[in-house]
């Protein structure tokens, strides 16, 4: 037999008192903080105030910012990535050269190993290379 227990209802009022107590808390931080947030008293530093020269920036420091500094960056980190193995004698690139033929789970000794054809209906030793 199961009894199932409902909670009292001084119970409720208290949860109910809570979540209103804690949206009422919510609104109530936000000006609040807001007030907080006031901007500081502070005066302006010299030079900010009036300037109403503006710095013109020139064709060919604009390409050296903008176009020069990502280009050296990258170099940087090239070299970065390849030095440490250029100084090794590693090859940077890949071998794409035929290399010697793998058989992966077959015999160490090559076909050496396979077993000769017993007779000629013998199927042992690989394809027939009969049609």
């Amino acid at each position: 037999m199961t009894t199932h227990v409902s909670p009292s209802h001084s119970h409720r009022r208290s949860s109910r008192r809570a979540r209103w107590t804690g949206r009422v808390a919510a609104l109530a931080a936000a000006p609040a903080l807001a007030l907080l947030a006031l901007p500081a008293r502070a005066d302006v530093p010299e030079g900010w105030g009036g300037e109403t020269e503006h710095n013109s920036l020139d064709a060919l420091h604009a390409l050296g910012v903008y176009l020069g500094a990502p280009l050296l960056l990258m170099v940087l980190i090239a070299l970065a990535v390849y030095l440490p193995a250029m100084i090794r004698g590693e090859k940077l690139l890949p071998d794409h050269s035929g290399g010697e033929a793998q058989w992966i789970g077959g015999p160490r000794q090559g076909v050496a190993e396979l077993p000769a054809p017993d007779s000629d209906d013998s199927r042992a030793g690989g394809a027939s290379a009969r049609w």
